[in-house]
């Protein structure tokens, strides 16, 4: 294991992590933040010089549509189940008193 992880880091990121870890849970994290580094580390020898980057495996595009108005101002029928209509709009009751 290449990658050693010091007390300090390991408490940080308990902290970090809102943790409380037992001093063998400790042991473990580090066991296991050690090889998932060593992992990390084993990708950077692969040679990516000809791979272009990218952010999804599967490639991705916007499918843009012509934004046409469909139904049109039914205005009129809404208005008509309105108990009370005043300047094109409901007309409600208050319900706060001055």
């Amino acid at each position: 294991m290449a990658n050693i992880i010091s007390d300090e880091t390991m408490e940080y990121v308990g902290i970090l992590a809102k943790l409380e870890l037992s001093g063998e849970e400790r042991e473990q994290a580090r066991k296991d933040m050690g090889r998932m580094l060593d992992y990390i580390d084993k990708l950077n020898e692969l040679d990516t010089a000809g791979v272009e980057p990218m952010s999804h495996v599967f490639p991705a595009q916007n499918v843009f549509r012509e934004d046409v108005v469909t139904n049109g101002d039914e205005s009129e029928g809404i208005l008509s189940n309105a108990p009370a209509e005043k300047d094109n709009m409901f007309a409600v009751p208050n319900v706060m008193s001055r």
